[in-house]
């Protein structure tokens, strides 16, 4: 889905210019790549912040800088350490004709019989690296873990004929594996002595002292 975004061209300046626009409800950046020259925008940050919440990371934009409209992906978003809010954008221009490689989020979908035998799922990797037209990037995509037992993994060789776009990584690249549950320790009262009292029948009573 393509989404229209207004930027305005910016001159390129100090440190200090770009703090007083983001002071100002704006986001600096850049757009370049694909029949263009590198260019310093900005952007309303509240408008950003919703089209990204809204869409994702992964969508492709149409930029409309000063009047040109520009299909462009992002390839670069810097947040502040602290705050978390955005400090700058990269956007790359791209030939909506041609493939793009971008990182996608991989989906777990499914309950794995090995986590019902008590292991625990894990996944190393929560993204993979597709090669795809722009007019075709999903948001993510889906692999089952239905049939991963305890010790056994899912590898990008075990999915890569499901999907019709090309994935980058190796046949080796580990999305999910099940590991063992935690071995129980069991403490042993060493106190208790469930040993019988085994009492002698002498006829004496022994809290008394003999003569």
């Amino acid at each position: 889905m393509n989404m229209v975004l207004t930027a305005n061209k910016r001159q390129k300046g100090r440190q200090s210019s770009l703090t007083q626009l983001r002071q100002n409800g704006a986001i600096p950046g850049v757009v370049y790549g694909f029949q263009m020259e590198s260019t310093a925008i900005t952007l309303d940050a509240r408008v950003f912040a919703k089209m990204l919440a809204a869409h994702g990371t992964k969508s492709v934009f149409q930029l409309d800088v000063d009047g040109k409209r520009i299909n462009a992906v992002l390839s670069e978003v810097q947040r502040c350490a602290l705050k978390g809010n955005i400090k700058h954008v990269d956007f790359k221009s791209i030939n909506m004709s041609e493939e793009l490689e971008v990182e996608i989020p991989v989906t777990v979908i499914g309950d794995a019989i090995g986590v019902a035998d008590g292991g625990f799922l894990l996944q190393p990797n929560r993204e993979v690296r597709i090669k795809v037209k722009p007019t075709e990037i999903p948001e993510s995509i889906e692999i089952d873990v239905t049939n991963v037992a305890i010790g056994t993994s899912l590898y990008v060789g075990d999915i890569r004929q499901q999907f019709s776009f090309e994935i980058l990584q190796e046949d080796d690249f580990t999305l999910v594996t099940i590991t063992p549950p935690s071995a129980e320790n069991v403490q042993e009262d060493d106190t208790v002595d469930d040993t019988p009292e085994v009492i002698e029948a002498t006829g004496k009573n022994t809290a008394e002292p003999e003569a």
